[in-house]
């Protein structure tokens, strides 16, 4: 017998559900694609296997080639890890973008490579901001009464072990222990943008001065914390 005849004993004869045409098919393709194939005449997809046919019963020449299919389910189920996977991926991204602050607090080695990955993603590593870490080391308030000013003069001082945001500060005017007015200073109020950009380096000082206006304010004293933490803890004193 010769190779043709070989081949032909290695078959099988599938007919299709839909329209009832037969098609040969091989063992080794029913059995690597889970016996699922498409009619190549109507398009109806069915399990081969379950409509395998006698020898007898021989496919039209005519007839077009089967198209042999994944296992429905098993792609399905491939697409839906693949999805999962890349809302997983996004959320860590996420996240990672959010705490990248905390992180790098916790870790400053972290630092480049956030940077490159944010150089790539159009985004910036700004740094950590702890300012229960920050303290007032001296603080001092004088009246300029030809500008009708008080200047606030004050040192602040980093105790983390990484560098980090200035903090805001909360000024408050009293007289006889009563207050006056307070006002929250930004960074940008009481240093220069340089400065502010650069951040306070672990352990390093940094002294301010604040011109406040004093007009109408009959104030006597004054009260300097860092906003919100020393502040809250203050006022529960």
């Amino acid at each position: 017998m010769g190779a043709s005849g070989g081949s032909t004993q290695l078959s099988l004869i599938t007919r299709c559900p839909g329209c009832g045409t037969a098609f040969r098919v091989q063992r080794e393709q029913l059995a690597a694609h889970f016996g699922t194939v498409r009619c190549g005449k109507c398009g109806h997809a069915f399990n081969g296997v379950a409509a395998l046919v006698g020898e007898g019963d021989r496919p039209r020449s005519e007839a077009p080639l089967a198209e042999f299919l994944e296992e429905p389910r098993a792609r399905g189920a491939r697409w839906l890890w693949a999805l999962l996977s890349v809302a997983a991926a996004a959320a860590l991204v996420m996240q990672l973008h959010l705490a990248r602050s905390e992180a790098l607090a916790w870790v400053p080695q972290l630092r480049p490579a956030f940077e490159a990955a944010c150089r790539l993603a159009g985004c910036t590593v700004p740094l950590p901001r702890r300012p229960e870490l920050i303290r007032i080391v001296s603080s001092d308030m004088h009246n300029d009464p030809a500008r009708q000013l008080f200047v606030l003069n004050a040192l602040l001082r980093n105790v983390a072990r990484f560098p980090q945001q200035y903090p805001d500060l909360e000024l408050t005017l009293t007289d006889a222990g009563k207050p006056l007015t307070r006002r929250v200073l930004r960074p940008a109020e009481y240093l220069e943008a340089r400065v502010v950009r650069t951040g306070l380096e672990a352990g390093a000082e940094e002294a301010l001065r604040v011109h406040v206006d004093a007009t109408g304010v009959p104030a006597t004293n004054y009260e300097l914390c860092i906003y919100p933490h020393e502040c809250l803890k203050q006022a529960k004193q």
